[in-house]
């Protein structure tokens, strides 16, 4: 008899656990119907107007600076692609490097930048801080670096 009740509550665990209709939908997934993929297995390109970086420059060496000093440089860019560009999101590698992007579209043809500004407070050394955004583009995510050398300042 024991053994039957286990059964049974093995077989309505599984079904309970099977059960997808009851679930509600997870709301930090991301549904599959948002994915464009724009090439088939083949090769071939399924979509035809696709947005496109291109950069002056994807690394500012800033030289040396002192600690404590802050440096702002606007990466240049611009869409050659035949799509409106949209920049979601820019982040840069830690806290003392603070990206601003445009958040409107750019159309193609049209420029734009990214401006980061880094602040050497405490800092010491050879540093190389990456800054990544991700944009309607293929692929999705673009970095570029901001490097240089903070001499440390005795006060």
């Amino acid at each position: 008899m024991r053994k039957l009740i286990c059964l049974v509550g093995c077989i309505a665990l599984l079904s309970a656990c099977n059960n997808e209709s009851g679930k509600e939908k997870d709301p930090e997934k991301i549904s599959p119907e948002l994915v464009n993929i724009s090439a088939t297995a083949s090769g071939e390109n399924v979509t035809e107007k696709k947005p496109a970086f291109e950069f002056q420059e994807n690394n500012y060496d800033f030289g040396t600076i002192n600690s404590g000093a802050e440096v702002v440089h606007a990466f240049k860019f611009k869409n050659i692609g035949d799509a409106d560009l949209v920049i979601s999101q820019v982040k840069g590698s830690c806290g003392c490097t603070s990206p601003e992007y445009p958040d409107k579209p750019i159309a193609p043809g049209d420029e734009g930048e990214i401006k980061v500004t880094f602040r050497s407070e405490g800092m010491g050394g050879q540093i190389a801080k990456d800054i990544t955004i991700l944009a309607n583009t293929t692929p999705t995510t673009k970095v570029l670096t901001i490097s240089g050398e903070v001499l440390k300042v005795n006060k």
